[in-house]
């Protein structure tokens, strides 16, 4: 198949699954077309079967906000027609639904067909989507995609309720290539002394450091735990909040064992190392940055929010607290840190619901069938 896709190419769980998607199904064959602002940030631009199309704002004094909007739609629909497309796969219902919208209707202007997936993935619902501004246009935009999914029963569920819509919406859970994302033992003994000594305990978060990520209560948790034994922490990423955990860093006195590493492209050399990951999250769809650490040997601290159940076991494959609880998530976080044992079939468990369940084989295929599924309706 010709397949066009959209995302926001930031730092950002939506458009690492729409990367990853691309990357994977290009392996399997498929002609891969993005069409965003920039090239999506785990792109090499080494890949075959993936061409990139950048979309040109035009800037001009009248416009007191560049119409990326209108810009986009008119480069999927040049795109779509140009390379022939079979179909365009948006991620984020805000905007990029409406815009393939309007490139469809363009091309069906010309006799063009263009069938359009939009794949929902949280905040676009649970927050953008649901602000007055942007509802009914959001409403709109999944009410006339061909088809519609959501990356966890939570989050369909959601949006038949917030947005009373009646339109099926297929879940296709997030995934992780199990075959990028392991432990290597030699990459782990080379790489983990740089960021934890020998007898040191190592955690490790994972986000873009927006409030929702609730990056003060890692901080918060982890000088708790570096308390009680020997720890350090790396963080992984970037965005607003960074500032105020280097501040909460400094006023708790864990600076100095806080490795700050900024946005990294390697995380799948760097998740492995840790010992436990923590997701004190005000609010996940998902989950995504824990399932990268599962399928790496880590086990995640995680709040019982969203989705997040629908991939953590509470107690077998991690365990889940209520959101703002740090004194409950240190202590546990100790307690599991401190049994070798436990520790270690909790690590064991992590892993096989990785590969069991969330498997880039098994998710893709499901992707696949949609695809079709979608393309053969009259």
């Amino acid at each position: 198949m010709k397949i066009g896709i959209t995302c926001y190419p930031t730092y950002g769980g939506s458009g690492v699954v729409a990367t990853e998607l691309g990357i994977e199904l290009a392996a399997r064959g498929h002609q891969i077309h993005f069409i965003t602002s920039s090239a999506p940030f785990r792109l090499t631009g080494r890949e075959s079967n993936i061409h990139f199309h950048q979309v040109e704002i035009f800037h001009y004094p009248l416009f007191e906000h560049p119409p990326y909007d209108l810009a986009l739609a008119t480069r999927m629909a040049e795109v779509a027609e140009f390379y022939e497309l079979d179909l365009l796969h948006v991620h984020y219902a805000v905007p990029h639904s409406v815009c393939a919208y309007l490139a469809k209707q363009m091309l069906a202007a010309r006799g063009i067909h263009l069938p359009f997936i939009t794949t929902l993935h949280g905040t676009d619902i649970t927050l953008v989507g649901l602000d007055r501004s942007y509802l009914p246009i959001t409403r709109f935009g999944i009410e006339q995609s061909d088809g519609v999914t959501a990356i966890s029963s939570y989050l369909r569920e959601r949006t038949h309720q917030a947005f009373q819509i009646t339109k099926a919406i297929e879940v296709i859970r997030n995934f992780v290539n199990c075959d990028v994302y392991q432990p290597r033992p030699d990459l782990i003994a080379e790489l983990r002394p740089g960021y934890a000594s020998p007898g040191e305990k190592l955690l490790v978060h994972l986000s873009n450091f927006r409030p929702v990520k609730r990056v003060g209560d890692v901080i918060e948790v982890f000088a708790r735990v570096a308390r009680a034994l020997p720890a350090r922490l790396m963080l992984i990423g970037d965005g607003p909040d960074r500032s105020t955990a280097e501040y909460l860093a400094r006023r708790l006195g864990v600076q100095d064992r806080i490795h700050f590493l900024g946005k990294q492209d390697n995380v799948n050399e760097l998740l492995p190392l840790a010992d436990l990951m923590l997701m004190p999250s005000e609010m996940e769809s998902f989950g995504l940055a824990a399932l990268e650490a599962m399928a790496c040997h880590v086990p995640a601290i995680a709040t019982r929010v969203g989705g997040v159940a629908e991939l953590i076991d509470d107690g077998t494959n991690g365990l889940l607290f209520e959101v703002g609880d740090v004194e409950a998530m240190a202590q546990n976080a100790i307690a599991l840190l401190t049994d070798s044992v436990r520790l270690e079939a909790m690590r064991d468990a992590a892993r096989c619901t990785a590969q069991d369940h969330f498997c880039a084989s098994t998710i893709i295929t499901r992707y696949e069938a949609y695809y079709r599924q979608v393309l053969e309706r009259p």
